[in-house]
């Protein structure tokens, strides 16, 4: 479009939202008359009415009312690709909010934020560790990492890497009580519970198109997934839990799967909200998620791409 056909566009939109060529252009300091001209300008170039003049006001037709939202539109993707062009040529600087996983985060990416501020100096990081449903547009965040389903929203989301369910213990609850064969024989063991599960005590399992559902019990029920964590490496039961929360303890043997032959099937009480939430086919989502705002910021766009890459693959997955 000519920067004339840009001008006309913004003096319709002008005198759309300010309800008359008068208000209009004393708001944006042009003459009333040069307001008109481009109105009826634009409207014969588009061969169609788009206000409807009266002495007192002016009111958009129908055609009006349609060319208004998309050329607005239109004027907001042309801004957010100026600003993300000059972005582009800066350096990412700023300040990141980052809403993460308390135990994931501190296990998996903590670590790893201060190779991110070396390798970008003008970037200032607050993140801050939590398994509540954060609200990022409300509360400011810029980016969040969220496990399990993610419900239907306005959020934009890149999966990081889907990580298995197992079951697991310790060598030596399963050396004093004996090491299950079948889903059913966990009916006898003590189970470690996390009760931000649909249902802590039913376990689910699958192997081919075989099912299991089993009813456990045991000493501990908690939301605390690394409560939890701390318990299977004492020996105090069979616990269910995602790949990444036990993966250093099963790289160095303070832990070993249970059932291997078995998949795991369970949700998650809010889904992609706990720690241990995950998806019905017994693997767990893990998502990278941010508002949906059309322009990104430098800072956004180089710790999305740099955790993405720091993921992949997952590292509890390359331990030794």
């Amino acid at each position: 479009m000519s920067d004339q056909g840009l001008e006309e566009v913004a003096a319709f939109l002008a005198v759309l939202d300010s309800g008359g060529f008068a208000p209009a252009a004393r708001v944006i300091g042009r003459d009333a008359s040069v307001l008109s001209r481009r109105v009826s300008a634009l409207e014969r170039r588009l061969g169609v009415r788009l206000l409807e003049r009266t002495t007192r006001r002016v009111t958009p037709t129908e055609a009006g009312r349609r060319f208004a939202d998309r050329a607005r539109m239109a004027l907001t993707l042309l801004a957010d690709a100026e600003r993300e062009a000059a972005d582009a040529g800066a350096a990412p600087q700023g300040t990141l909010r980052l809403a993460l996983p308390e135990a994931f985060g501190r296990l998996w990416v903590a670590p790893l934020l201060l190779d991110f501020l070396t390798a970008f100096p003008r970037v200032r990081i607050e993140a801050f560790y939590s398994d509540r449903f954060v609200d990022l547009v409300g509360e400011g965040f810029d980016l969040a990492i969220r496990i399990g389903r993610l419900p239907d929203s306005s959020l934009v989301a890149r999966r990081l890497v889907v990580d298995r369910r197992l079951i697991c213990a310790a060598p030596s609850y399963l050396a004093s009580r004996g090491t299950p064969k079948e889903p059913a024989d966990l009916a006898g063991h003590d189970a470690l519970l996390f009760a931000l599960f649909a249902s802590p005590s039913e376990w689910r399992f699958a192997r081919g198109r075989e099912r299991a559902r089993v009813r456990v019990s045991g000493p501990l029920l908690t939301d605390n997934a690394e409560s939890l964590l701390h318990a299977a490496v004492a020996g105090k039961g069979v616990m269910m839990c995602s790949e990444w929360l036990a993966g250093r303890e099963l790289a160095d043997g303070r832990l070993v799967p249970v059932l291997p032959d078995w998949s795991v099937e369970v949700g998650a009480r809010g889904d992609a909200v706990g720690d241990l939430g995950g998806d019905a086919d017994g693997e767990t989502a893990i998502h990278l998620i941010r508002p949906s705002g059309r322009f990104i910021a430098g800072k956004t766009r180089a710790f999305a791409d740099w955790i993405t890459e720091r993921l992949s693959p997952p590292p509890w997955s390359r331990l030794p």
